[in-house]
């Protein structure tokens, strides 16, 4: 990286950083423009083009995240307290835009708080954040486990990876119908393609939700093609931990390929790279991911 293209990066930490201690201030683009010395006429453009999402909403999201975990917390504070620090005029406002982030009102995520869409809802922040952190892996953070084999219900995605949320929220909706919670049945991805082939339509990956041995699935189910049952293979594998952003594994599965693998002396059992998604000990710390490398 060259010394200008880390003064930039330092100045845009800046303002991530200065958000984060002045949410209750004045957070426009004239004040965060003079906190990065940057042109206020062009700041805006320069925000949205490094982190995919406009100043606004950056905001937003940061003020609405200290807002759920004010619920979540117990905090004392009435709801109404809780919005007016939020940036919101009446608290009727508050809660539409929350109800619309999380799929619960304030309320009721007070009460019993859903981390699976909470933390879906803070995917571009999380992301927007990851931007100017380089992520970098050693060998040290491989390990080689001994792992069992797993029974799965499987969820296939195939086509355009644009339109996977489609299938992941039909995966959720599923899973919670019947009780499956990730804390009781683990998620797992398998990948058959690359991230971003060059043609859209041969993206392939699948879902999975790990079953127990005592669990069923309705065989009508399976027969009307909602889902499929398969298995996840015991053996061997090459295990890479990552916390923090597990929206895009593709840094951590080039990693194990194109670095770990050939020094490592390992050849590749024939069954694709897979991930197991996690909360870590408290769901508002947000998710953790295992990517699994089967090996011979």
């Amino acid at each position: 990286m060259t010394a200008a293209l880390e003064n930039y990066h330092a100045r845009m930490q800046r303002v991530l950083d200065y958000i984060d201690r002045h949410l209750d201030d004045d957070l426009g683009l004239d004040v965060l423009s003079g906190v990065a010395a940057f042109s206020k006429y062009h700041f805006h453009r320069q925000f949205t083009a490094t982190f995919g999402l406009s100043v606004h909403r950056y905001v937003q999201l940061a003020r609405l995240k200290r807002a759920s975990h004010q619920l979540a917390n117990g905090d004392a504070q009435s709801v109404t307290d809780i919005a007016m620090e939020a940036g919101y005029d009446a608290p009727d406002a508050f809660a539409r835009a929350f109800r619309q982030r999380f799929g619960q009102s304030p309320s009721s995520f007070r009460r019993s708080p859903q981390w699976e869409p909470w933390l879906a809802a803070f995917g571009p922040l999380n992301k927007a954040r990851s931007q100017l952190m380089p992520t970098t892996f050693t060998p040290d953070d491989v390990t080689i486990r001994e792992v069992a084999p797993t029974r799965v219900a499987i969820f296939e995605h195939r086509g355009d990876p644009d339109t996977i949320d489609a299938t992941v929220q039909r995966f959720i909706a599923w899973r919670k119908a019947r009780g499956m919670s990730p804390q009781t049945n683990p998620t797992f991805n398998i990948w058959y393609s690359e991230r971003r082939p060059a043609n859209p339509a041969d993206y392939s990956m699948d879902l999975c939700i790990g079953l127990r041995a005592d669990q069923t699935i309705d065989e009508e189910t399976v027969k009307a093609g909602e889902i499929k049952l398969g298995e996840i293979p015991g053996g061997r594998c090459a295990v890479l931990r990552v916390t923090g952003d597990t929206h895009n594994l593709e840094p951590a599965a080039l990693y194990l390929y194109r670095d770990w693998l050939p020094t490592s002396g390992e050849e590749m059992r024939d069954f694709p790279i897979y991930c197991q998604r996690f909360f870590l000990e408290g769901p508002e710390l947000g998710t953790a991911a295992e990517l699994f490398l089967p090996l011979r």
